[in-house]
């Protein structure tokens, strides 16, 4: 026991030590936040060195949906499959998940020292994702919410285009229903009627009739619900933009940028319309192609020359750099001269997975320099060969989409092909249909034609009812 006498001093020592340990714990958390918000430390960088692992990627958060999804992770999966010691996986579904209020993503990726994280469909960064990881010191590849109104705009990146000189279709803005009718009336048709806001690729209506035209006009103000399925969704947007129709054949144009520099990726083309021979209503997609004979070396040019950089600079000058996948829809006409149809700033879904089929470069590393602010580093490295995708659709799409049906016949993947999921769900060992677009059955082979030949005879053992796909996915490259 401690004498009566002795407590005092006891307790004095006591309490020293306390404090001690106090202090010894501040000074550790310390240096250990300090380490932190350099990004790495030793123990760490010598730890995973003697695991095998990289150090500079532990935690990877995928920010998208459906094939996108897959074919970014089958990609990443592929060349690093021992990297990633966890993978956090966002779909972007309201109420599902919602980081502004999650402090696990950044407390994860504290213990990870440094988070990466690479964005794929547009409501996360319309809402400022990348805000937010950047206000935190967290590496992230995409653009801030300032710079995504390039696509959660249509009016906002119209208005862009104009200052900027970057060739577009002429149009006009309107918030009513009455204007927008009159002003259909006097242009006539064919014309365009988009919805001013994220529409997941299907708020869009190429109107050959006056009718087609004012059905949209009022589903997409919300003054009724839409009747037929090439009206698109009711209740889109406040305003809607029409646009002059512009003649020629579509390509997907698709660079990545880190503020200052672009690296092109490889061109694609792909099917918007739902039926075979380009009929039918919009789609987000009915399949793919890469590369896209329609953007030979001399479009290629016009396209960067005269789209691609001026958005690059006109967005710094503006006050708004813009990081992450910048894609241009572009419409090419008779003479090879692009125009600008939209901007998404994500990868396009079908294009994603023909893209990244061919890809030879490490994707991973490319992602690390658009981060850093390296892309003039970069050179990327193509498959020569053709890879064509062929999106299988559910009964209903694009209007109603019919979920729940049971996939049967799915082949094993091949090294000339595979089939990325989109629209799936398993449910007692089941394979169900559980989005619109279901499937994309992609195939590499030396020729457009091949290739087709080759997807067309992959999917061939797969069933669901009600399934939809083109017949005719490469047609225009064929014919060339």
């Amino acid at each position: 026991m401690i004498d009566p006498q002795a407590r005092p001093a006891a307790y004095i020592k006591l309490l020293a030590l306390v404090a001690l340990l106090g202090v010894i714990t501040a000074l550790i958390t310390f240096v250990f936040m300090l380490l932190v918000s350099l990004g790495t430390t030793l123990i760490w960088e010598q730890g995973a060195a003697m695991a095998g692992i990289d150090p500079r990627l532990f935690t990877l958060l995928v920010c998208t949906i459906g094939g996108l999804l897959v074919g970014l992770l089958v990609k990443l999966f592929g060349d690093h499959s021992g990297i990633f010691a966890e993978v956090m996986l966002e779909f972007g579904k309201t109420g599902r998940f919602d980081y502004r209020n999650a402090p696990g993503i950044v407390l994860t990726a504290f213990v990870s020292l440094l988070a990466g994280a690479s964005l794929g469909p547009e409501a996360p960064l319309a809402a400022g994702i990348v805000d937010f990881f950047r206000a935190r010191g967290l590496r992230i590849f995409g653009p801030t919410q300032a710079a995504a109104q390039l696509e959660s705009s249509k009016d906002w990146a119209k208005t862009f285009m104009n200052r900027h000189g970057i060739p577009t279709a002429l149009h006009a803005t309107f918030t009513d229903a009455a204007s927008a009718h009159a002003h259909v009336e006097a242009q006539g048709v064919p014309i365009v009627i988009k919805a001013d806001g994220l529409a997941a690729g299907k708020g869009v209506v190429v109107a050959t009739t006056l009718a087609q035209a004012h059905e949209a006009i009022d589903a997409m103000l919300g003054s009724v619900a839409p009747v037929t399925a090439a009206a698109g969704v009711a209740a889109l947007s406040a305003r809607v933009v029409i646009e002059s129709f512009l003649e020629g054949e579509e390509a997907s144009f698709i660079v990545l940028c880190d503020g200052r520099n672009v690296v092109p990726l490889a061109t694609s083309q792909d099917h918007k319309r739902l039926l075979d021979g380009d009929e039918g209503p919009n789609t987000g997609g009915m399949g793919a192609y890469s590369p896209a004979p329609v953007v030979t070396p001399n479009v290629h040019a016009k396209a960067m020359q005269e789209i691609i950089v001026p958005t690059i600079q006109g967005m710094a000058q503006d006050g708004m750099a813009f990081t992450g996948f910048l894609y241009a829809g572009l419409m090419i006409d008779a003479k090879g001269q692009p125009h600008t149809v939209e901007f998404n700033c994500r990868l396009g879904d079908p294009e994603t997975q023909p893209i990244l089929m061919r890809l030879k470069s490490d994707l991973f590393e490319v992602l690390m320099h658009a981060t850093d602010g390296t892309l003039d580093q970069v050179e990327l490295q193509w498959d020569r060969r053709v890879a064509l995708g062929i999106v299988m659709a559910a009964a209903g799409y694009p209007a109603s989409p019919r979920k729940g049906d049971a996939i049967e016949g799915l082949p094993a993947e091949a090294p000339d092909a595979i089939v990325f999921h989109a629209g799936t769900d398993l449910v007692d060992g089941k394979v169900l249909t559980a989005g619109g677009r279901v499937l994309c059955v992609t195939s590499l082979a030396d020729s457009v034609k091949q290739a087709q030949q080759r997807a067309y005879e992959f999917l061939q053992p797969i069933r669901f009812d009600g399934m939809q796909y083109r017949r005719d996915i490469g047609h225009r490259a064929v014919k060339r």
